[in-house]
């Protein structure tokens, strides 16, 4: 079985070709590149250097998560296109278990730990144990055992589950450097830290363990994968702190069962609309979206594929009861944000969801460097350019003749932070 292995859960980005029990190839950069900017051309590079069509592989693995989500985004939306393309299943691999087993045939407790930010580690507990009765072979293979699955915790949490077991610990992840000075006080056994060559992310390590998991069964098909967080991101966690935090206000004379039941309601009622980052689990339905709007000026699903996975952009969807009903796009270019999509279904036209969509979408660029905005628009789509100059955009020039079929002068709008 020939298999495609990607990783950009970390700082590092991976890329490795395993066929049976050869590594033909790995591709590994830990350096402060965006895997928007890499992963692609590590994956041409190995293609060109070992003439490999990528037609003839049989799957790809995918770390699935914890780690980066910006990373996990990009990794996973990859995979998920060279699926889609190839007809390929993916194997959907954890990511900590990966980490693992670059330990292959350690009988000590092994600690994965990746870094989670606020004193807390994407981590979980493994041992090798053998597979082969003593006596029956002086060879050794083993398996690996999970004693317990990824989670996200404290640190102080993880280093009192590892005094427990009570026995010798090995630590890797880019977690460790990090709290290493934590552990030394906490940690109440032996420990080791593993080499360097063993101690981050590796897509060669992803492929021998998707090996397995392929003999088993494990796959799944472009559409049915998911990246798995874990954990909500820093935006949804700052939004869903700042709703508990309404919540309390206003209802402070209700008992707590009483509002986690309204809060339960809220989220569940059928015309709540919830704006968030994109995921590329929207991508079908986003594309289906734009075609419908736009016609043949949509966005094609690889093209938003690519423009969501790169580092300078940010890609919103309105939801209301399970459906994707809103998508907007921003790039930041020099400091300047170019809006390049907002869709709005036509049936929920009329309720705000533009609005609260581009708005949330001028907010959260700010947070990667946007000072200024601009856009264009159709002359003749009076709902939109009124949406944009209630935003506070103004008109500095017209491009004629821009748009076609039908034919139409595009408006250029600015928001600047100067005005």
């Amino acid at each position: 079985m020939k298999i495609l292995g990607i990783d950009t859960s970390g700082l590092v980005g991976a890329v490795a070709i395993a066929e049976g029990e050869l590594l033909i190839s790995q591709f590994s950069i830990q350096y402060k590149t965006t895997h928007s900017e890499i992963l692609m051309p590590m994956l041409d590079d190995i293609c060109q250097k070992i003439h490999l069509d990528l037609g003839s592989i049989d799957a790809i693995a995918v770390a699935k998560g914890p780690g980066s989500f910006t990373g996990l985004r990009i990794g996973s939306a990859t995979a998920k296109g060279l699926a889609l393309a190839l007809d390929k299943p993916i194997i959907p691999v954890p990511t900590v278990d990966a980490i693992a087993y670059n330990l292959y045939g350690v009988e000590k407790i092994i600690c994965p730990m990746m870094d989670a930010r606020r004193n807390q580690v994407y981590t979980g507990l493994y041992t090798f144990v053998p597979n082969t009765p003593e006596g029956m072979s002086l060879e050794r293979s083993f398996d690996m055992q999970v004693i317990h699955e990824q989670f996200a915790t404290s640190v102080e949490d993880i280093a009192s589950r590892i005094n427990e077991i009570g026995k010798p610990v090995v630590l890797l992840g880019d977690g460790v450097p990090v709290y290493r000075d934590i552990l030394d006080k906490l940690l109440k056994v032996p420990f080791s830290i593993a080499p360097l060559h063993q101690n981050r992310q590796s897509a060669a390590a992803l492929c021998s363990l998707a090996m397995q998991y392929a003999s088993e069964g494990r796959t799944v098909s472009a559409d049915e994968f998911a990246p798995e967080y874990l954990r909500l991101s820093q935006a949804e966690r700052e939004a869903k702190e700042k709703s508990a935090a309404v919540d309390s206000n206003s209802s402070s004379d209700l008992s707590e069962a009483e509002r986690a039941k309204k809060r339960r309601e809220a989220r569940n009622a059928p015309g709540i609309v919830r704006v968030r980052e994109m995921t590329p689990e929207d991508i079908e339905d986003a594309s289906l979206l734009e075609k419908t709007n736009l016609g043949k000026e949509a966005w094609t699903q690889k093209q938003l594929i690519d423009a969501m996975t790169r580092d300078d952009t940010i890609y919103l969807v309105a939801q209301k009861a399970g459906r994707i009903v809103g998508l907007c796009g921003l790039q930041n270019i020099s400091g300047e944000g170019e809006i390049t999509n907002v869709s709005v279904a036509r049936d929920v036209r009329g309720e705000g969801i533009g609005y609260k969509m581009v708005k949330q979408l001028l907010e959260r660029g700010v947070g990667i460097g946007v000072k200024d905005y601009t856009l264009e628009v159709r002359a003749s789509n009076e709902s939109a350019i009124r949406l944009y100059e209630k935003l506070g955009f103004k008109s500095e020039g017209v491009r004629p003749g821009f748009y076609d079929e039908p034919k139409d002068d595009a408006v250029i709008y600015w928001k600047r932070s100067s005005n």
